[in-house]
């Protein structure tokens, strides 16, 4: 999968789990029905989130992309659905082009990250697994904390 391909798929499904989420949010305190939808959601976006981060990350070092573009690819997963917007302007201004640029047979990595990277693309099996492991470790430890709104109490 290229890194348009990828950033667009992850973007498109981090903007679908806003939307459960914010399902879930409606039927917990604006009908008082039931809290189940954000039990559900909140675990699934918070998840997908941290996919979306990651691959936002990743495709930041593959294209080059300046820090601001590439801060502003990151964070955009905090505002609900702003990931399309964003992939729509990186993608219009060309951002998304082109293969995996440190694959095999590509360029030559420079400093770590980059270094990080061909590896991952090298052994993109066992990186996924480390990356799944790594995300499902930060997902557990958050799910451990509660609710962001009982961390301070």
């Amino acid at each position: 999968m290229l890194p348009r391909a990828l950033f667009r798929t992850v973007a498109f499904a981090e903007a679908v789990t806003w939307t459960l989420l914010l399902i879930g949010l409606f039927l917990k305190y604006v009908t008082k029905t039931t809290d189940v939808g954000v039990s559900i959601a909140g675990g699934i976006h918070g998840f997908v989130f941290l996919c979306y981060a990651f691959t936002a990350a990743f495709t930041w070092v593959n294209q080059k992309w300046s820090p601001g573009t590439g801060l502003l690819a990151v964070s955009s997963a905090v505002i609900p659905y702003a990931t399309i917007p964003v992939e729509k302007s990186l993608d219009r201004r060309g951002l998304l082009r082109g293969g995996w640029r440190l694959a095999a047979g590509g360029a030559e990595p420079v400093g770590a990250l980059e270094k990080l990277q061909a590896w991952i693309l090298a052994k993109p099996i066992l990186a996924a697994g480390v990356v799944l492991v790594g995300v499902a470790a930060v997902f557990s430890f958050l799910l451990y904390m509660g609710p962001p709104d009982t961390w301070f109490s």
